[in-house]
């Protein structure tokens, strides 16, 4: 199990070039289908894999929720991503995969991990509208192997989200707009959880925004904006006053996008911001390196209305 990840430190140089990496995970048959799915999730979110170890039980906690277990001198809560995803299988999970993300430490249960794939973001695709209803938005990529399986990226922020207070409404809720005039913010993200996140934060703040579902279809949609502004004789900073971008997005992912907008001329002037969950100093150097202006953890609404504050200030001050 150490050999399939020891050398995952060393592949951050993935990022950037508009590949990934993922660890495949089988959570077993399910007794119902006859069917046994292949699901993914990015390596840069992976910490160790191992033996499932003693679980302390706790009352109160989400069905899915086993109890917390001891790594380290660290309590770690433990999900079960069968019983989380509705798989009837009788077989019991053997395997926890300790995941890390947006400063959060967690076990995920499955039945067994296969290997590590190495792909294309661009062979990532979005999943169909039938599939994205049947598994309740938790898969936000799909991709065919060569021996014709259907692998699924989990949406993992969603789980999360699901089995913890992982949102911060509260938070959202005491932010004061900004009273810096009428402003608006693009935004792309993959995740239905961080895009509600997003939105309910510019609304607090009383921003204006557009959004996409991911880098690809965002890309396309600012040069829409972009030739609107040529068309007028206008900037594109008349138009949109910031962009904030995620990292990990089927077909273009953030680092890709943020190199096209910041070597096209037309959006000069027009600050990017990343938001992922991938919040290491090694991504947040890797972001720096394509151009973005900032780089905020998700999901942390305090620091993503001070930061979003400062830049929109800054960018007014130059218009």
């Amino acid at each position: 199990m150490s050999e399939l990840l020891k050398r995952i430190d060393a592949r951050t140089k993935l990022a950037g070039s508009n590949k990934l990496e993922m660890l495949l995970f089988s959570l077993g048959k399910d007794q119902r289908s006859g069917r046994e799915e292949t699901f993914g999730i990015n390596v840069f979110k992976v910490r160790e894999v191992m033996r499932i170890p003693e679980i302390t039980r706790a009352p109160d906690m989400p069905p899915s929720v086993e109890g917390m277990v001891s790594l380290r001198g660290s309590l770690v809560p433990v999900i079960d991503l069968i019983k989380y995803v509705g798989i009837h299988n009788e077989k019991p999970p053997e395997i926890m995969i300790v995941t890390e993300y947006n400063g959060h430490t967690q076990g995920f249960l499955v039945e067994s991990v296969d290997t590590i794939l190495r792909v294309d973001w661009s062979a990532m695709k979005v999943p169909p509208e039938m599939l994205t209803v049947q598994m309740g938005g938790l898969i936000t990529a799909v991709t065919e192997l060569k021996d014709k399986r259907i692998v699924m990226m989990m949406d993992v922020e969603k789980i999360l989200a699901d089995t913890s207070s992982y949102a911060d409404d509260i938070t959202i809720a005491s932010l004061a707009p900004l009273n810096l005039g009428e402003k608006t913010v693009f935004f792309t993200d993959d995740s239905v959880v961080a895009r509600k996140q997003i939105q309910k934060t510019l609304e607090a703040l009383g921003i204006k925004f557009l959004f996409s579902t991911n880098g690809k279809e965002a890309w396309q949609e600012l040069q829409k904006v972009a030739a609107r502004a040529e068309a007028t004789q206008q900037s594109v900073k008349d138009f949109i006053q910031l962009i904030l971008t995620d990292v990990e997005m089927p077909e273009m992912d953030g680092y890709v996008l943020t190199r096209n907008i910041k070597s096209d001329a037309r959006f000069a002037g027009v600050p990017v911001l990343m938001h992922s969950s991938l919040s290491s100093s090694a991504n947040q150097h890797l972001g720096k390196s394509v151009g973005v202006d900032e780089y905020v953890p998700k999901f942390e609404p305090q620091k993503l209305a001070e930061v979003l504050s400062r830049l929109l200030s800054v960018s007014a001050s130059r218009t």
